[in-house]
């Protein structure tokens, strides 16, 4: 067990790094399963925490969890372990390759959105600390339009929407972005287009996307960019590590890589103010009351 001392330098730790940062959230999602969202949200994280970034993903695919699968990591706690055992946040951190920390949602958090006001304050209080402590918290959510990923997606600033060419997925993902748009059509919703045959096929995607996004529900989507088709990913997940971890030179890790400075570099001044974290707890706060 860590001594006292120990204990009390890493609080002062956080202490000191909340009064410097300002945490961005992000919230992934896609319209259907099978897309590839949790390598990518893993792999960017990955990419973020290469340029120096401290970043924490929330794993909150309900049921279909599987991070620790993707990093080969076994977790010990989830979420509501803060309620029933009485632990804190960082007790129910977990990390993983180069220092990238995540928490676990676990099955039973379907429970979140039914708990009563002091257990639900409790925990967003828990999640309060990392503000500050991070620069970057992702949701990785699950696929689909459920409630609670709906929540989550309404309540952030930035939603990253994965797809890939296949037509099917192509329309689901449709699907979310008029679902998004009829509840709150200022979502900011950027495109990443996986297992993309070429950059032809990538941006023929997106450009057919947004074409009809802009023409029928008048919405404006941003491509963030392309992630190749790569036998490399395959291959990383049946070895349970990270394709930018495994094969940091193969053509998936480079467009990874090209995500982060295409997300790091997007600073239109023409786009609404983001609030981060802090905001996205109001939102869940206000929403839930």
């Amino acid at each position: 067990m860590r001594d006292q001392a120990e204990q009390l330098r890493e609080r002062i730790g956080r202490s000191t790094s909340n009064n410097r940062r300002q945490t961005r959230l992000i919230t992934v999602t896609s319209g259907k399963g099978g897309v590839g969202k949790s390598n990518v949200t893993l792999n960017f994280a990955l990419g973020l925490v290469e340029t120096g970034q401290k970043v924490v993903i929330f794993d909150v695919d309900l049921g279909l969890a599987n991070l620790d699968v993707l990093m080969g990591i076994s977790t010990r706690h989830h979420l509501l372990d803060i309620l029933q055992q009485d632990i804190s946040l960082w007790d129910i951190m977990e990390t993983g390759p180069k220092g990238l920390q995540f928490i676990a949602g676990g099955s039973g958090f379907t429970q979140f959105l039914q708990l009563d006001d002091r257990k639900v304050s409790k925990l967003l209080d828990q999640l309060s600390l990392l503000q500050g402590y991070a620069d970057t918290v992702l949701l990785d959510t699950g696929a689909g339009i459920s409630k609670e990923s709906m929540q989550f997606i309404l309540c952030s600033d930035e939603v990253f929407l994965v797809t890939t060419p296949e037509p099917t997925a192509i329309t689901d993902a449709y699907a979310v972005i008029k679902m998004i748009h009829s509840r709150n059509p200022h979502t900011q919703i950027k495109l990443i287009i996986n297992r993309s045959g070429s950059y032809r096929e990538g941006k023929h995607t997106a450009d057919k996307l947004t074409m009809v996004t802009k023409q029928f529900l008048g919405m404006d989507v941003q491509t963030l960019g392309f992630v190749d088709d790569d036998p490399s990913v395959s291959q990383a997940v049946k070895q349970q590590q990270p394709f930018l971890i495994a094969y940091p030179h193969s053509p998936a890790a480079k467009s990874i890589r090209s995500l982060v400075r295409a997300h790091l570099g997007n600073t239109n001044p023409g786009q609404t103010e983001v609030g981060g974290l802090r905001s996205f707890l109001t939102k869940i706060r206000d929403m839930i009351r």
